[in-house]
C-alpha cells in the first residue's frame, strides 16, 4: 500500500472517530437541554465528568448545593482503580472518605497514584470481597461516625443486598448502579451469591422500580438517573424540601441504558435465566 493512501485511510479512521464523539456530545447536550426545559429542578442539566465514570460528579455536587453538608463524609466501594469512580473529585472540595476495592492490583494502583492523600487520613483504602456478613465491620474499622454525607456502590451484583445488612452508618445521599434493562414497573432484583462476580452480562443488580420501593421504605426518595442509564441517586426524604424534579419516583426518573454515551458500544450481553434467579421486594 502506498503511503499516501495508508495516511489517507488513517485520516478517514480518525475523522470518523471524531464525528462520533461529536455526534455522541450533540446529543448527550441535546438530553441535557430538554431536561433543563422540563423543570429547573432537574439535576441532568448540571451533569459534568470530572473524574466519574459518566457525569456522576456533577449530579452529586448539585445535590449537596442543595441539601448542604454535615461532616463531607464519603463511603464508596467497588472503584477499580479510583481513576473513574464517583467520589474522588469530592476529594478537591474537601471531602473525606473510605474506597473498598476486591482487586488487589486495582488496590495497588490507588495506593501508588495517591500516596499523600492516603497518608494524610483524607482517604482510606481497603481491599476486600464485600458481603452481607463483613460489610459492617469494614466500615466501622475506618468510619467511626454514624452519620455520612454519602454512599456509593457499585459491585455489580450484590449491591442491594449488601446495602440493606449495613447498620454502622447511615448516609445521607445514596448512589447506586441500577440494571436499565428493566424498566417500570418491572420489579428484579438479583438473589444473593456471596460469591458472585459479574460476568459482564446484563444479569446484574436490581431494577430501577424494584429500588425505587425498597429505599422508599428505607426513608430515601429517587431524585434522579444519570443520562447513560447506570446509577441512581437517592437523598434521605426529609431532606427534599421541595428542592428536586417531582415525582420523585421510578417512573419519573427512569433512564434507558445508554452505554454508548461514554463510548461503550456493545452493551451487556444478554443472559438466560434472571426470570428464576429473581427476589422480590
Amino acid at each position: 500500500m502506498e503511503d499516501n493512501e495508508k495516511n489517507a485511510l488513517e485520516y478517514l479512521a480518525i475523522s470518523k472517530t471524531h464525528q462520533l464523539r461529536l455526534s455522541r456530545f450533540k446529543y448527550y447536550e441535546n438530553l441535557k437541554a430538554n431536561a433543563a426545559k422540563q423543570s429547573s429542578k432537574s439535576l441532568i442539566a448540571f451533569g459534568r465528568k470530572i473524574y466519574s465514570q459518566n457525569e456522576e460528579d456533577g449530579i452529586i455536587l448539585e445535590i449537596f448545593n442543595r441539601i448542604g453538608t454535615t461532616n463531607k463524609i464519603f463511603v464508596e466501594f467497588g472503584v477499580e482503580n479510583g481513576l473513574e469512580c464517583n467520589t474522588r473529585a469530592l476529594l478537591f472540595y474537601g471531602w473525606r472518605g473510605l474506597w473498598i476495592e476486591s482487586n488487589i492490583q486495582m488496590v495497588q494502583c490507588v495506593k501508588e497514584e495517591l500516596p499523600i492523600t492516603i497518608n494524610t487520613g483524607q482517604l482510606s483504602v481497603l481491599q476486600a470481597f464485600i458481603n452481607r456478613d463483613n460489610i459492617n465491620e469494614l466500615l466501622s474499622s475506618k468510619i467511626p461516625e454514624k452519620e455520612i454525607d454519602l454512599l456509593s456502590i457499585d459491585i455489580d451484583g450484590n449491591d442491594y443486598h449488601v446495602l440493606c445488612d449495613i447498620t454502622c452508618v447511615k448516609p445521607r445521599v445514596i448512589v447506586i448502579e441500577y440494571n436499565a434493562k428493566f424498566p417500570p414497573p418491572i420489579q428484579y432484583c438479583k438473589q444473593y451469591n456471596e460469591n458472585h462476580i459479574w460476568n459482564g452480562s446484563d444479569d446484574y443488580g436490581a431494577s430501577i422500580e424494584f429500588y425505587d420501593k425498597a429505599l422508599n421504605e428505607m426513608g430515601y426518595k429517587l431524585v434522579v438517573c444519570d443520562l447513560t442509564g447506570t446509577n441512581a441517586f437517592f437523598v434521605q426524604e426529609g431532606l427534599l424540601e421541595d428542592k428536586f424534579h417531582e415525582p420523585c419516583n421510578a417512573e419519573h426518573h427512569y433512564q434507558p441504558a445508554r452505554y454508548f454515551l461514554n463510548g461503550i458500544t456493545s452493551g451487556h450481553p444478554a443472559s438466560n435465566g434472571t426470570i428464576e434467579n429473581r427476589v422480590q421486594v
